[in-house]
């Protein structure tokens, strides 16, 4: 397969020779015993090479297709062979930060931070398993028994909730607050899709204090919210004491912890049994070494207890 697209990709027998470091003779006959099983003809001689006949177009797409699975799997087990590829939600989320510690306190350290384009915990979860990803930082609503085998989930990370307001908000005065205290008041989350862990968990949290969370209008990012609630007198917004947010000095935002009880966010980290990765190690003991006291009033939905 690798012989067939070096020689489509070059146009000529010799120079996929030169790429691939083997002989001319070997890749004709290598192309002759792929044509032969397929029972078709892939190439089309010319005077300046070859060119792809209607069934070698047919089957180039999917040859990249079955290479690139291959070399997917071949790093799923060689993952010593590169850097450490952690995802995370949100790069300025608690996770994230709890990430660039571990880098702080190892410096050097190979490692890729990477965003799924799927943020579902499901897909996480897959790519953990198929050796796309090393770890995710993902709250996991799933019992242990809907997990693949191997998968393993750690909790490491309970980072309580703070409401966000501007300084005209009813509630902007206030050094605390208990989560009783918010019903009746508009939480706006957009963003929250439906399905999504953070959407059960929302979903929970409402019921549990009888909240008004809604996830009305698009979502342009984190800078746009702000915005909105530093210029609203009744918008608010939830976000953890670990995520770190910056704003202009003239929004006058005010960053207000909830007790009584603490309603915390539970960040699990999905990894998968028997992964070599030296850095996996090293990373799970720290976070095990710098894992914060979880508060003692703390909320945690009713699938989160059981971790």
């Amino acid at each position: 397969m690798r012989t067939f697209l070096a020689v489509a990709d070059a146009g000529q027998f010799q120079e996929a020779a030169v790429d691939l470091r083997i002989t001319q003779q070997a890749v004709s006959k290598r192309v002759a015993n792929l044509e032969r099983s397929l029972g078709v003809t892939l190439f089309t001689r010319t005077a300046r090479g070859v060119r792809l006949t209607l069934d070698g177009e047919a089957f180039l797409p999917h040859s990249r297709e079955l290479l690139h699975a291959a070399e997917r799997a071949a790093a799923s087990v060689r993952p010593g062979n590169r850097a450490l590829r952690v995802d995370v939600l949100n790069r300025r989320s608690a996770p994230a930060e709890a990430l660039h510690r571990f880098y702080r306190a190892h410096p050097g350290t190979d490692l890729d931070v990477v965003t799924l384009a799927d943020a579902n915990v499901e897909a996480a979860i897959e790519a953990v398993h198929a050796g796309e990803i090393d770890a995710s930082f993902r709250a996991v609503p799933l019992p242990a028994r809907d997990l693949p085998d191997g998968i393993l989930v750690d909790r490491v990370l309970d980072d309580p909730l703070h409401l966000l307001v501007g300084a005209a908000h009813p509630l902007a005065a206030a050094t605390a607050l208990t989560p009783a205290a918010l019903a009746g008041h508009r939480i706006w989350i957009p963003g929250i899709r439906q399905g999504a862990e953070w959407a059960v968990y929302y979903d929970e949290l409402t019921e549990a204090f009888d909240l008004r969370i809604d996830a009305i209008g698009p979502n342009f990012g984190s800078a746009a919210l702000l915005d909105a609630i530093a210029d609203s007198a009744d918008l608010a917004t939830l976000v953890g004491a670990g995520d770190r947010h910056v704003w202009p000095a003239t929004h006058d935002l005010r960053r207000i912890p909830l007790h009584g009880p603490t309603p915390v966010y539970p960040h699990s980290f999905v990894r998968r049994a028997g992964n070599p990765h030296p850095t996996l190690t090293a990373l799970r003991r720290h976070l095990a070494a710098t894992r914060p006291a979880r508060p003692v009033d703390a909320w945690v939905p009713g699938w989160a207890r059981r971790r």
